[in-house]
């Protein structure tokens, strides 16, 4: 079995004031297998692979990769022992070519002098054996997102990778691009390369590992080989309890029409109309690209408005900025939440007040006992897990920092609010949260939009179903309707057809 490992890790630790993010975590990953990494958030999965490429120091342990122990690593060695991380915000160049990002940082050609030709042959050599077709002159803000992750993949590849690290890999990726993506990974398997997956899609699993830790609490619980464990199995590894996997019973009842939305042209969107009650959580399906997120930033005032009608209550809306929708009772939760949602370096108390600061204030100076008592009640109500509101964002789990995005949303006095993948990148009990707050709001009066690359998520939430592709609505069902493959035809559609 040890000589099996190419690595193992023993009684890592890793502390951050009031939280134990890894508690005394042993286990080992064999050579050229693909070793899937899950928890909760807040597991401790994230600080174990930034102790791994050296991002952050353990307080106490010990590393043992090729037979070789450390008791901390940094980037460099890291990088020299052949481990690569691919992380979810990708780390490229936009305005450089695919060969350029690739050998990014590398002197290929010990010379003061970059032969680009060169690199464009190598990396179009390393594609060639992953069974990869992309152009290495083409420039990377050109490609998709699953392009973008076979580049990362190319970049590691070209550094002679022996563990490759992947955080979330598929969340950005269509179902064609899923299937690209597990086809290299068996391909670098078939290599000798080790792959640590780390995902909360718990159905890719199943397809793409061969064996799965189990991580709670910062502590290891378990390590099994695929076959020997099925989804509820895992889940109730994961929670530490049994979790039912289903979504919450809706119980609001649809009232008058909030919003209503008539031709609608603007950020590569064209000709939208739609309309949406109070009480409803109305969904908005499409593939990667096809709009969805164009058409929400449009609505809050994020992106300008070419032409058509935004009707609020009733009344003819001229949004022009956030500051417009927010005054407007419009509240959006990006997709993106650490790079549009939240400060991270600012605590959860001046994230969830800041959208409506004057509400806290008498004159100039900040009541800090109602500030205090609004986010005391928020903190509550989303059980946000922290030893204090004071606490930096930075240092939350991923569903604990959505849970401030929320906050700090509704915390504006919004009646309409945007929620644009509301549950990408979070767990399963984190997801369950997340899905009985917005059934809450909705049967409070709210109006929810929800836009999902979930199918199951949106079927399981929403009223109506909305589907957008290549920037044209292209279809809209009622629930009673719903129906998976007619939903995934819609979005399949050009906008000639639409």
């Amino acid at each position: 079995m040890e000589e099996q490992l190419i690595l193992s890790v023993e009684n890592l630790v890793k502390t951050y004031p009031g939280v134990i993010a890894v508690n005394n975590v042993s286990f080992g990953v064999k050579r050229g297998e693909v070793h899937a990494l899950v928890g909760e958030n807040g597991a401790g999965k994230s600080t174990l692979i930034k102790m791994l490429s050296g991002a952050i120091v353990p307080d106490s342990g010990n590393m043992t990769i090729d037979g070789k122990t450390y008791t901390k690593m940094n980037p460099k060695l890291s990088k020299t022992l052949g481990i690569e991380v691919i992380y979810q915000e990708f780390m490229l160049v936009p305005s450089a070519t695919v060969a350029e990002n690739v050998y990014l940082g590398e002197n290929t050609d010990h010379s003061i002098f970059v032969n680009l030709d060169e690199r464009e042959n190598k990396t179009r050599e390393i594609f060639k054996q992953l069974n990869v077709d992309i152009d290495p002159s083409t420039l990377v803000r050109n490609l998709s997102p699953g392009k973008q992750q076979l580049v990362e993949i190319g970049k590691a590849v070209s550094r002679n990778v022996k563990i490759l690290i992947m955080d979330e890999p598929t969340a950005p990726l269509t179902v064609h691009e899923v299937g690209t993506l597990f086809q290299v990974i068996r391909t670098l398997k078939e290599k000798g390369v080790t792959i640590i997956y780390i995902s909360h899609r718990l159905e890719e699993l199943f397809e793409i590992a061969d064996r799965i830790t189990v991580m709670r609490d910062g502590r290891y619980i378990s390590t099994m080989n695929v076959e020997d464990i099925d989804r509820k199995g895992l889940i109730r590894l994961m929670a530490g309890r049994d979790l039912v996997e289903s979504f919450p019973e809706r119980k609001g009842v649809l009232g008058e029409e909030v919003l209503k939305v008539e031709h609608l042209y603007g950020n590569g969107d064209s000709d939208i109309s739609f309309e949406l009650h109070k009480g409803e959580i109305l969904g908005f399906a499409g593939l990667v690209g096809a709009g969805r997120t164009e058409l929400m930033r449009v609505l809050y005032g994020a992106n300008r408005k070419e032409s058509g009608q935004i009707y609020i209550n009733g009344k003819l809306s001229n949004i022009r900025s956030c500051s417009d929708a927010i005054k407007a009772g419009i509240g959006y939760i990006p997709e993106d939440r650490k790079n549009q949602g939240v400060f991270l370096r600012l605590s959860i108390k001046s994230n969830i007040v800041i959208n409506n600061i004057r509400q806290y204030c008498k004159g100039l100076i900040v009541d800090s006992k109602k500030e205090d008592s609004i986010v005391n009640q928020y903190a509550r109500e989303f059980s946000i897990k922290t030893p204090s509101n004071d606490q930096l964002v930075e240092n939350l789990s991923g569903g604990n920092q959505q849970k401030v995005v929320i906050a700090k949303t509704l915390a504006a006095n919004t009646s309409i609010t945007i929620f644009d993948e509301p549950t990408r990148g979070i767990d399963v009990g984190a997801k369950h949260e997340i899905y009985e707050l917005m059934n809450s709001l909705a049967a409070k009066g709210n109006a929810l939009i929800m836009v999902s690359s979930d199918m199951q998520e949106l079927l399981g939430m929403c009223d109506r179903i909305i589907v957008i592709s290549e920037g044209a609505k292209t279809g809209e069902l009622k629930r009673s309707e719903f129906d998976q493959n007619r939903i995934l035809d819609l979005a399949s559609i050009s906008r000639q057809e639409a």
